[in-house]
């Protein structure tokens, strides 16, 4: 049984009454995009705003917020997820950058645009579904499909903003081809290995609407003796207690 909560170094993240609980790959792309967005010369002015899409428990917002001084807003449309999302905004010593919003995103109309979205969308689109509805919500495309992130994206980004994603690697290339049809390029994507004789099962993917060479990077999360790697420890050691 996952437990209730999962301690972080800055903050702790309650996951009771989500049906997603954390997990390593959620926790490399929260980092990944953290620093991403912390390292970006147009990102780091504390006016810049940034969404999470389907926050679930608001992971991936904390991560963000404890590396930039930004505001955040996290939209979830499950209300058990959202409740859960608000208690861990509010309990975080990052609480005035986060605001947790039930809505579902395809009726969303903040007024604003946003300098960078970051998304963990369902990954299942298309494959075999349970009987738990909500799982079947937080796991497969049953209401919101990739295409549709990508013309959210579309709409709710400003000029020279930025989408992160986490897709499983099967589904990496068509939404590459799928953001070119919208005129969303890939900038830099990080493919995940679970060990170096493992393949790959999940990209991380920055796009944007200029076109620019992509870069392509590897990270493999532990090593043939079963010991996180180097890239692995200096990534999250700002989150994970053990590390």
């Amino acid at each position: 049984m996952a437990n209730n909560f999962f301690q972080f170094k800055q903050f702790i993240v309650y996951q009771q009454h989500c049906a997603m609980k954390v997990s390593t790959d959620s926790c490399i792309f929260g980092a990944t995009a953290a620093a991403f967005f912390a390292d970006d010369p147009k990102l780091i002015n504390t006016d810049k705003r940034y969404l999470d899409i389907g926050t679930g428990t608001g992971l991936l917002s904390l991560m963000l917020a404890q590396q930039t001084t930004a505001a955040i807003d996290a939209v979830e449309i499950d209300n058990a997820a959202f409740e859960q999302a608000t208690q861990n905004f509010s309990a975080s010593s990052f609480s005035n950058q986060l605001a947790a919003l039930h809505t579902d995103v395809l009726q969303f109309e903040p007024g604003k645009k946003y300098n960078g979205i970051l998304c963990n969308p369902p990954f299942f689109e298309g494959d075999l579904q349970s009987g738990n509805a909500m799982k079947n919500a937080a796991k497969h495309s049953t209401t919101f499909t990739l295409q549709q992130l990508l013309t959210t994206a579309d709409r709710l980004l400003t000029s020279d903003g930025i989408l992160a994603v986490l897709l499983p690697y099967h589904r990496v290339d068509a939404f590459i081809q799928s953001a070119n049809d919208l005129q969303f390029y890939l900038q830099q994507q990080i493919l995940l290995r679970h060990t170096p004789a493992h393949p790959y099962f999940r990209g991380i993917l920055f796009l944007s609407r200029q076109q620019s060479t992509a870069h392509t990077k590897e990270l493999v999360i532990k090593n043939e003796g079963n010991a996180y790697t180097d890239a692995f420890i200096d990534l999250l050691q700002d989150y994970y207690l053990q590390l």
